[in-house]
């Protein structure tokens, strides 16, 4: 499992010491949970796991599966802070060796991915890891038929990696039954959420056994949500963090983007849809580039509004207001304007354009990354302003590394995923009735689908999607004060007491009230006709 390269970055020289009794890996920062576990080398793993490697071609374990087996082989529920490339999928998989029965011909670990290439990806490595010992893997996930699937499931596959929203239609469909369950995974959580898999994961939730189940989180960041999503499934969650020594992920990271000036509004928007912070600030140097940015982020439908000198202070205070109970997800704002402002779940820091003062950088980059959790800052440069804004990183020692700007096929791909996780969602929320009326329109569908660019088909399609597209925009996915989130955490059981009907939503995905407004209005015309419904005769 060779290691990721890292991007080009400026070392830090500075950088601090481990805060572990252990010695770190050469070149990586180690943070290790209270009540410390020695790491362990190849030759300390039981003889099944030394085979499983055997078999998979590794000779030697990575930094992050030397620290973090200890831990997961004694079956503590553990978040693991560790990059995409690390060796983190061997991770979880090697320890459920030991744990799980060949014999039981039923699901007994569950490994939520939040795309199918991950999930095909982690089912092939588990294949080659369980060869020959009886436990069997299948990857289940959106977009193919059911019937394969349902097959594996129906042979007894122990261990079954998915993405939330399929997982969910296969526990719905009975397909799937979770009381064996032992182990449960969040692989990439972050990612996850910024697809907007968060409802499916509190619904998975309500089909959890009602008993512990041995639970460990990875993320390359622990946000704030992160951090709320490992409290609501983890009885007592401890950190072990791994990072090299000059990009500390597990609290603040400093990007930088080079983009030519006229550019940045669309450099921006890409980076917002890629990124999908839960909530964020967007810096800028003058009012009226306040005024323009938030002008052109309405405009592509986001949740945002500009905060400068010029508004009232009882403007300000709405706004601000808005942004801290979660009704608001982007702050365009000056540095004057953003004084004293402190958002506890701020995810995103992104400067539109570079400081005009080496302490201005700081007081920005600072809005995030509060209370220890992760935080992001990235700044819009060009030639020049990278000049300016490295200069800026060697005086403070900060670890500044270039992020590629996505490409519109980047942006496509990602919006698109996030996008059908959300259709899903709403479909499996439809009533019987609803589902009837849909299907009406199957054949249009294929069509229209059918058609080339020139005959409009595919551009009727995609008008549609980007009407979904837009409305979603403006719901908030994430468990961070969302009223709407609150109610379903408060209305599910921290482990699940068996299946459970899903809420009936309706197109908008909010809650159906019309059975409510039938019976006030049932009520009323029982008060106004002395207490008897005159109007179920008419």
């Amino acid at each position: 499992m060779p290691e990721e390269t890292s991007p080009t970055m400026i070392p830090d020289a500075d950088a601090p010491a481990a805060d572990t009794a252990l010695s770190a890996p050469e070149g990586f920062s180690v943070s290790e949970p209270e009540n410390a576990l020695p790491q362990m080398s190849m030759a300390d793993l039981p003889e099944a796991v030394r085979a499983a490697c055997a078999r998979a071609g590794w000779r030697n374990l990575t930094p992050v599966q030397s620290l973090a087996l200890p831990y997961l082989l004694e079956g503590r529920d553990i978040m693991v802070q560790s990059r995409t490339g690390s060796g983190k999928t061997g991770c979880y998989l090697l320890p459920m060796l030991p744990r799980l029965d060949p014999t039981l011909k039923a699901p007994q670990a569950l490994a939520l991915a939040p795309t199918r290439e991950l999930a095909v990806q982690v089912e092939r490595e588990a294949n080659i890891i369980f060869a020959d010992t009886g436990i069997q893997a299948v990857a289940v996930y959106g977009g193919v038929g059911y019937k394969k699937q349902m097959d594996a499931l129906r042979d007894g596959a122990q261990v079954i990696v998915g993405t939330p929203g399929r997982v969910l239609d296969h526990l719905l469909r009975r397909t799937l039954d979770l009381k064996n369950l032992r182990i449960l995974v969040f692989d990439e959580a972050d990612r996850m959420l910024s697809i907007g898999f968060y409802p499916d994961m509190k619904e998975v939730q309500r089909y959890l056994p009602d008993r512990r189940v041995h639970t460990c989180l990875f993320s390359a960041t622990y946000p704030p949500h992160v951090l709320k999503l490992a409290a609501e499934f983890m009885a007592e969650p401890a950190m072990l963090s791994l990072s090299q020594k000059e990009v500390h992920v597990a609290e603040v990271q400093h990007l930088f983007c080079e983009v030519k000036p006229m550019d940045k509004d669309r450099a921006l928007v890409r980076l917002l849809e890629t990124e999908n912070p839960a909530s964020a600030l967007v810096f800028c140097n003058t009012k009226a580039n306040v005024h323009y940015v938030t002008g052109v982020l309405q405009g592509f439908g986001y949740s945002a509004d500009e905060l400068s000198a010029d508004l009232s202070q009882s403007r300000r205070e709405a706004v601000l207001d808005k942004i801290r109970k979660g009704r608001l997800q982007y702050l365009v704002a000056t540095d004057v304007a953003a004084r004293g402002i402190d958002i506890a779940a701020l995810s995103h820091v992104f400067l539109y354009e570079p400081p005009e003062d080496h302490e201005s950088y700081i007081h920005r980059a600072g809005r995030t990354g509060r209370a220890g959790a992760a935080g992001t800052v990235i700044s819009l440069v060009d030639v020049m302003q990278r000049m300016e804004l490295e200069r800026i990183a060697r005086h403070y020692k900060i670890a500044l590394m270039e992020l590629p700007l996505p490409t519109d096929e980047d942006v496509a791909r990602v919006a698109g995923t996030r996008l059908t996780a959300i259709l899903e969602a709403r479909f499996r929320a439809l009533t019987g009735l609803e589902r009837m009326r849909v299907a009406r329109y199957a054949a249009l569908a294929r069509e229209l689908a059918r058609q080339s660019e020139e005959d409009d088909g595919v551009q009727l399609l995609a008008m549609l999607l980007d009407a979904c597209h837009q409305r979603s925009l403006q719901e908030n996915r994430f468990p961070d004060n969302s009223p709407a989130v609150a109610t379903r955490r408060h209305a599910a059981p921290r482990r699940g007491h068996g299946p459970a009907p899903a809420r009936r939503e309706d197109g908008d995905g909010q809650a159906s009230r019309s059975g409510k407004r039938r019976r006030r209005s049932s009520r009323r015309r029982k008060s106004e006709n002395g207490g008897e419904d005159k109007g179920a005769e008419s």
